[in-house]
């Protein structure tokens, strides 16, 4: 029979005085019903008194956050009246396990455990993961993932010791002003409300966890919390069955094992004006005669003033059982309860057959669910497993797909043509740099302001005037209470500025709150882009700026209506995947456990060997960022922990992310050729040995050049002491080159590196021979062929564009020292450490600027420029270098002259060496990469899509510690990376 065809039955049986069948209704029954007859609950009832039968029908609040005195309470309950189950309030899930396995032992009959987990063990536990609120997950199209959640967080309730969970929720919220519900209701389509509670539910019964739907029979419409007072729905049934009711029925047919009974006043539902709870006419001839309900039936809390005001405690729980509840939570007198129900019995109200089949329907549930084979479980672990990373990554997935944009005009977002934009933002509400703040500047340099809820004027004007240096402004409304209630807690003058600013162009504006407060912020719906992420959390803060500048998409629907601003069911589709993306390994398909444990292994392995003080790693795959850490301190003898943020000299690495990205655009506009010579670009090479020597011979390291030559030697004397004509130790005009502090070079120093280079001999043979003098020379080159500045030729034609901020020389002039970690201290030529400076003394010779060392960055910036790598010439949507381009200057150019080098890039050896290796062995031949004396690689593998970034400063205290090397530490990483990686 069709669902409309139920439904007609249904209203039409109403009317006619309910004389519709339930069995006329395809319904599934709950799967623990089996168990009602079983050997097993044989056994159990022939050991019960009738008393004890009743007590069967009880579960009381249980707390793992309280003394010792609490727990002998529920022990004394436990021995003396053999209750039916516990539920479990607020606590942490190590302690409320140990508890469990604790009253377990002392019942004679197994505990029933419960706890209200609707969004996951977080809403009552610490130490647990919260899933999305029910409204969030509202906005999620299809139900896979909810499906999922259910999974997972029955694996979590189950492992903390319990077997029942109080959700979900499926009220359909269509009062906006609902205080109890509200968030935690996916939302107001009845409809949408139904498909995710089956998903959640199905998820959850899976695992023979029992799901309970709440609260029958709707609970959605009220303005008043039961919590407090008994709300009252002056609905016609008419609508209330179509409306209300229909989630409960979809999830009754589709087999859900409980329903829990709100406390509502229902008129049309039943006229004594008696709560839900206590009614009759609702659970015994609605619930279950007329939808055909056979599961467990369980009342809201009997403690709330929905039910207990007007009620004396044991005699509300007796009218309550009366009504047609199977198991009653919260009751405020168990004695008195079993008591006024032994009286019902001996009155005739109720038999001890209708007790007994009650009795047989919880111990049913109990077998389900395993407690016929009751085994204490494990505390070892348990909150390492609650908080898995699987769970972690299904939160994330969860999330995402719950982001929903409402606005999106002349599509700003994603934002692209980062170096047009200067971008401020504003958190509101804040008083200390948002992890939302944090992940905007992940993706480019954005200028952090917070605003307090409670600001002046004064402070919003002078907030004005800051702004409007800015040509983008990204604003975020934060939350101030625990749960996202529908309610503004701003100053007037704040919600001015709220509402002027939505009316400005170039002004992004995204929603940590229940979107209902929308209707509440005037002009809201006016701003150009409009970002609803439901609630305030570290991770919706985290996505909602990956959003913003394409990491991840939107394809959330708003799930209720929001006055005449926006529909149900609004939301702009937008795809994802222009920029990184900051996720968990699973989305790349990657054993999150086997990678962090062994990148954490190696890594304390290193600094216990003070192979380095510390580092950064970063791991990504797919355009996806599933591993960056830092470890370690900044020097062996300070304090200061090293931060993802921190720049690192980059040392040679500086090679392939300097001026070889130039010489590749260069190529592709046909003004750079690699069958030239360096005299071709700088005339004073002409007549020199290294004239006409091909750069594709230079680049792959077999054009006969000397690896190095110590610049610096040359400027001492026999004695040590520095040639008078060559330092100085104050600046001027003609010694502007800072080495250090105390020493200044003379201004036409460089030309003696050229002609150094010029002059320097060749090797006898043409065969792989790694150097460096060309890349000296090649911002000149740069230089010559466009006659730009080559700093700000990388400037503008690369790191602005890709939002790498941090990719610079000479650090110390635009960052604090603090995010600058050290590298050696030089007791040889500059006798001071070295710190904000380039290590190699070659480049620091150059001014600092030098392609063949001097380069700084943190890691995620670095990454954005090999990333752009990997994907042959993208990223962010623009294109920097012809594909075909790439692929040239990264393929090995001489392997038959036993060269496994690229252009400028290094390869993996053409035949793996084990632990004399340059690579991981199952790096592949289409890998590509470069490491830096100062302790740093890079590694990208376009068959496995895979970029690695390692940065240390291995040369602490002194160039001399080669621990790094020894220990393989980069290229066992790197294995270990791979070996993460899931077939």
């Amino acid at each position: 029979m069709s669902l409309n065809k139920n439904l007609l039955l249904l209203i039409c049986g109403t009317i006619l005085g309910f004389n519709l069948s339930a069995q006329e209704s395809k319904i599934n029954s709950p799967e623990f019903l089996k168990y009602e007859n079983s050997k097993w609950v044989d056994s159990i009832m022939a050991t019960l008194t009738p008393e004890e039968r009743i007590a069967q029908l009880f579960m009381i609040p249980a707390f793992s956050n309280k003394d010792e005195a609490h727990k002998q309470e529920i022990l004394e309950q436990i021995e003396k009246y053999k209750i039916g189950g516990l539920i479990f309030m607020q606590g942490d899930p190590k302690t409320q396990l140990k508890l469990m396995n604790d009253y377990q032992l002392a019942s004679e009959v197994p505990l029933i455990g419960a706890i209200d987990a609707e969004w996951g063990l977080g809403m009552r536990l610490d130490n647990s993961i919260s899933f999305p609120y029910q409204m969030a997950l509202g906005a999620i199209q299809g139900e896979e993932l909810l499906y999922e959640m259910g999974v997972e967080i029955a694996k979590q309730i189950k492992r903390s010791g319990l077997h029942v969970n109080f959700g979900p929720v499926v009220d359909v919220n269509n009062n906006p002003q609902n205080p109890v519900i509200n968030y935690r209701s996916f939302g107001e389509d009845k409809q949408n409300v139904a498909r995710k509670g089956i998903a959640y539910m199905k998820g959850m019964q899976s695992q023979n966890l029992l799901a309970t739907a709440k609260h029958f029979p709707g609970h959605g419409d009220t303005d008043t919390d039961s919590h407090y007072a008994l709300p009252q729905i002056n609905h016609p049934f008419e609508r209330l069955d179509d409306l209300e009711m229909y989630p409960f029925k979809e999830l009754i047919n589709a087999g859900i094992g409980g329903v829990m009974v709100a406390h509502l006043d229902i008129p049309a539902l039943d006229s004594t004006g008696a709560p839900s709870t206590l009614s009759k006419p609702i659970i015994t001839g609605i619930l279950k005669e007329k939808l055909g309900f056979k599961g467990l039936i369980v009342t809201d809390a009997m403690n709330m003033k929905g039910v207990a005001e007007g009620n004396e405690p044991g005699e509300v729980d007796m009218k309550a059982v009366l009504a047609g509840n199977d198991l009653l939570e919260f009751s405020d007198d168990i004695p008195k309860a079993i008591a006024e129900i032994q009286k019902a019995i001996r009155n005739g109200l109720i038999s001890q057959a209708e007790i007994d089949a009650r009795c047989r329907k919880i111990l049913a549930v109990k077998q389900w669910v395993g407690l016929d084979k009751y085994e204490p479980i494990p505390v070892k672990n348990i909150e390492e497993e609650v908080n898995s990373p699987e769970a972690q990554w299904l939160n994330r997935r969860l999330v995402e797909a719950s982001l929903t944009l409402l606005k999106n005009e002349h599509s700003i977002l994603p934002l692209q043509n980062l170096d047009t934009l200067k971008i401020a933002s504003v958190s509101i509400g804040a008083s200390k740099t948002t992890d939302f703040q944090k992940s905007l500047n992940l993706y480019t340099r954005v200028k952090n302001f917070q605003l307090e809820r409670d600001a002046t004027a004064s402070e919003i004007e002078e907030l004005n005037e800051k702004l409007k240096d800015y040509n983008l402004v990204v604003l975020a409304l934060h939350d101030f209470s625990i749960r996202p209630r529908n309610q503004i807690d701003l100053s007037p003058v704040v919600q001015k500025f709220i509402s002027e600013r939505a009316q400005m162009k170039n002004n992004i504006f995204s929603l940590f709150k229940n979107p209902y407060v929308i209707n509440s912020l005037e002009n809201i719906e006016n701003s150009e882009v409009l970002i609803e992420a439901y609630q305030d959390s570290e991770l919706t803060q985290e996505l909602a700026a990956q959003l913003i500048f394409g990491g991840i998409g939107a394809s959330g629907k708003l799930p209720v209506s929001i006055g005449d601003k926006f529909s149900a069911g609004d939301g702009l589709d937008l795809k994802g995947g222009l920029r990184f993306k900051y996720t968990a390994p699973g989305d790349a398909g990657m054993d999150a456990k086997k990678l962090g444990s062994a990148i954490d292994s190696l890594m304390q392995q290193a600094m216990s060997a003070k192979a380095t003080p510390g580092g950064v790693v970063l791991v990504a795959r797919d355009k996806k960022v599933v591993f960056h850490k830092a470890y370690g301190l900044h020097k062996y003898s300070d304090t200061i922990p090293v931060e993802k943020t921190d720049l690192y000299d980059l040392a040679s690495v500086s090679k392939i992310s300097s001026a070889l990205p130039a010489i590749m655009k260069l190529y592709d506009e046909g003004r750079f050729d690699l069958q030239a010579g360096i005299d071709d670009y700088l005339p004073y090479f002409k007549n020199s040995n290294k004239a006409g020597i091909p750069f594709r011979q230079i680049f792959a390291h077999q054009a006969r050049f000397k690896p190095w030559i110590p610049y610096w030697k040359n400027t001492l004397r026999n004695n040590g002491s520095y040639k008078w004509n060559t330092f100085k130790k104050d600046s001027s005009s003609r010694y502007p080159v800072r080495i250090s502090n105390d020493l200044w070079l003379h201004r036409n120093y460089q030309k003696k590196i050229y002609r150094a280079i010029k002059k320097s001999p060749l090797e006898q043979e043409a065969k792989y021979k790694y150097s460096g003098l060309v890349f000296y020379l090649l911002p000149g080159i740069v230089e010559e062929i466009t006659g730009e500045d080559y700093v700000n030729y990388l400037d503008r034609n690369f790191y602005n564009k890709l939002g790498a901020t941090t990719l610079t020389y000479n650090p110390s002039k635009k960052f604090e020292l603090e995010r600058i970690v050290p590298t050696e201290s030089d007791f040889n030529f500059r006798h001071e450490e070295i710190h904000g400076n380039v290590h190699d003394e070659g480049a620091i010779m150059m001014g600092g600027v030098s392609a063949n060392a001097g380069l700084f960055a943190n890691a995620n910036d670095l990454a954005k420029l090999m990333q752009m790598y990997l994907d042959m010439g993208e990223y962010g949507g623009q294109r920097y270098i012809e594909a075909s381009t790439l692929k040239e200057f990264t393929r090995t150019q001489f392997p038959e002259n036993d060269n496994h080098r690229a252009l400028a890039f290094d390869k993996p050896y053409l035949e793996y060496r084990g632990e004399d290796s340059n690579t991981a062995r199952d790096a592949s031949s289409e890998s590509f990469g470069h490491t830096g004396f100062t302790g740093t690689m890079v590694w990208m593998d376009p068959q496995e899509d895979l970029l690695y970034i390692f940065l240390s400063n291995r040369v602490l205290p002194t160039r001399d510690n080669t621990r790094l090397y020894k220990l393989n530490t980069r290229t066992q990483i790197q294995q270990a990376i791979y070996d993460s990686i899931e077939n």
